[in-house]
């Protein structure tokens, strides 16, 4: 599927959606036919559980896309982007943007999304990891959510809480690989040199996979 018209601009940083334009060009994508379903699905998740749900970004694989990333839950940044993107103005996403760059893992095959997909905490406060109750009540929504997926090969599981979606996703594509990682979150990427270590391990398996698997073989 082809990848969303690039212009100007389009991102080459991270934190690039702190610029006003390059958000403006964002959202002028954001009607895409390879981002439209998930689109649709975030809606159905906001209306069912009355709390805002982000798109995935257009500049992502979409349907198209062969590495699903879960992290946890929407932080503070989608109420000023309205998306789930690596190219957010925050450590998390600052990090996600150099790891996967890193691994050489291509834009058009990746699409970032929350073991948990609505936003947990209220307008202007913290955030916080999802609860178990509010972890069991998002693994109905994997379901549909890998229905739109028909050529993912990988799944990589950012952070302690997106790794108990493991259950759900191999009782849903038992062969389809799950990789478990550290969260990105500058908190736990400073803890040790081992962390940041552990997340590139995990991105380079997943790049392999990536570059030997064939589109449609989960």
């Amino acid at each position: 599927m082809p990848s969303p018209r690039m212009t100007a601009l389009e991102p080459d940083q991270p934190k690039s959606l702190r610029d006003q334009g390059a958000l403006a060009a964002r959202r002028a994508l954001a009607e895409a036919p390879h981002i439209a379903p998930i689109r649709a699905l975030a809606r159905r998740i906001a209306v069912e559980r009355a709390a805002p749900v982000p798109d995935p970004d257009p500049l992502d694989g979409g349907v198209a896309a062969r590495l699903l990333l879960l992290l946890e839950t929407p932080g503070p940044a989608i109420f000023r982007t309205g998306f789930v993107s690596r190219d957010n103005a925050t450590g998390t996403a600052a990090n996600l943007f150099r790891f996967l760059a890193e691994a050489g893992i291509a834009r058009a095959d990746t699409l970032i999304w929350n073991a948990v997909p609505w936003v947990i905490h209220a307008e202007g406060a913290l955030n916080r990891a999802p609860r178990r109750a509010e972890l069991r009540a998002a693994e109905p929504y994997l379901a549909p959510l890998l229905d739109l997926l028909p050529d993912l090969a990988v799944v990589v599981l950012a952070g302690r809480f997106a790794g108990e979606a493991r259950g759900a996703i191999a009782h849903l594509r038992p062969v389809l690989p799950a990789i478990g990682v550290p969260h990105p979150s500058p908190t736990y990427v400073c803890t040790a040199p081992a962390v940041p270590a552990r997340i590139r391990a995990g991105f380079a398996e997943a790049a392999v996979i990536l570059r030997t698997s064939r589109r449609g073989t989960t």
